[in-house]
């Protein structure tokens, strides 16, 4: 028993310790930096393609760092806080985390315990809105304000975003949209085909569904490719399959994992027409002919800032345009914001 006392009484010292900073008077010869990884606890493979573009551009700008992981989509324990306290930026992986009621709506799973923790370490790289809100309240304003850093930009997802920060004072944050499409240059749209393949794959969106415009959008793949393929993003996707299919014979499932759906991507002559989002980004990093059906604001916002091709899925119907005449992929990135978002991480070294 006295042993167990001692480990506790030990354990909180420990704590307290850290808390205080203890270690902040050593000097760190390298980088010592955190990724809020959304891609931790969460069975959105979505969620695993953000976070490996955005782990490949922090290491260009963090070369000799040291990185660690800690997620945002399950909560974080007292001893997690407290490591996370001692880095010297944390950086927010992508994804639609932000919300106007952050005690309410919490993808990110944060709450006024984690200020004097995360006091001016958190720093968006890629983030979004979680859909359409009205203002933001009193509550999460405060969060945000004390969270988010203050001395370098912010890197919002699309001009709603940045709009939504900025409305409460928030000013050094700009639209850079997602890292998955920021090694989307001229020269790598050039190798995206124009025309129809002869095989295609497709995505579903358990958590936004209408099977009379799914059902309708696999008629027309079906009708129009030799082959389907149906990648399981998410393990519901294929539960909601089950529910719309009716009989389709050229259908063929891949398995939920990204190394599979990265050898689907590599068949010649493939297109990718579906309803996730970042599907179809990863489609379009290997040089796959691309059309998003979009089921929500996330798509949307980004196709209209950056010209990914992008439908409401009402539109369902167009997706026969795109199958049948030459599309030219034609990504219109906002350098210039992204070049001053890195340079503003790098002069904060």
């Amino acid at each position: 028993m006295k042993n167990i006392i001692f480990l506790k009484n030990y354990t909180k010292s420990f704590l307290r310790a850290h808390l205080k900073g203890v270690n902040n008077n050593l000097e760190k010869p390298f980088p010592d930096i955190g990724i809020l990884n959304p891609s931790i606890g969460t069975s959105n493979l979505g969620d695993l393609i953000i976070y490996d573009s955005v782990y490949k551009e922090l290491r260009d700008l963090y070369p000799d760092g040291l990185f660690t992981d800690f997620p945002t989509q399950i909560h974080t324990a007292f001893d997690s806080k407290a490591f996370m306290r001692e880095k010297d930026l944390l950086f927010i992986s992508g994804t639609n985390l932000l919300s106007s009621n952050m005690e309410e709506r919490h993808q990110w799973k944060i709450h006024n315990g984690h200020k004097k923790f995360l006091n001016n370490k958190t720093v968006l790289m890629g983030c979004g809105w979680w859909q359409y809100q009205s203002d933001i309240n009193t509550y999460t304003e405060n969060l945000y304000k004390s969270v988010f850093n203050k001395q370098v930009l912010h890197s919002a997802r699309d001009q709603y975003t940045v709009d939504k920060l900025q409305s409460i004072g928030i000013d050094n944050v700009i639209n850079t949209t997602c890292p998955t499409l920021w090694r989307l240059t001229p020269d790598k749209c050039k190798l995206v085909p124009i025309n129809k393949g002869n095989v295609v794959v497709t995505t579903l969106t358990f958590y936004h569904k209408n099977s009379e415009l799914d059902y309708r959008m696999l008629e027309i793949l079906s009708k129009n490719y030799e082959k389907v393929y149906l990648w399981i993003q998410g393990m519901a996707d294929v539960h909601y399959y089950n529910e719309i299919d009716s009989g389709f014979t050229n259908i063929e499932l891949i398995p939920p994992n990204i190394e599979a759906y990265n050898l689907i991507l590599q068949k010649p002559n493939i297109d990718y027409i579906g309803t996730r989002l970042h599907a179809g980004v990863r489609a379009l990093q290997k040089n796959v002919r691309t059309l998003i059906l979009a089921v929500d604001n996330r798509a949307i916002e980004i196709g209209r800032d950056v010209n990914l091709n992008v439908i409401k899925r009402e539109n369902v119907d167009d997706c026969e345009d795109f199958i049948k005449k030459e599309y030219t992929t034609d990504i219109q990135l906002p350098n210039d914001n992204i070049n001053k978002w890195k340079q503003s991480i790098l002069s904060n070294k």
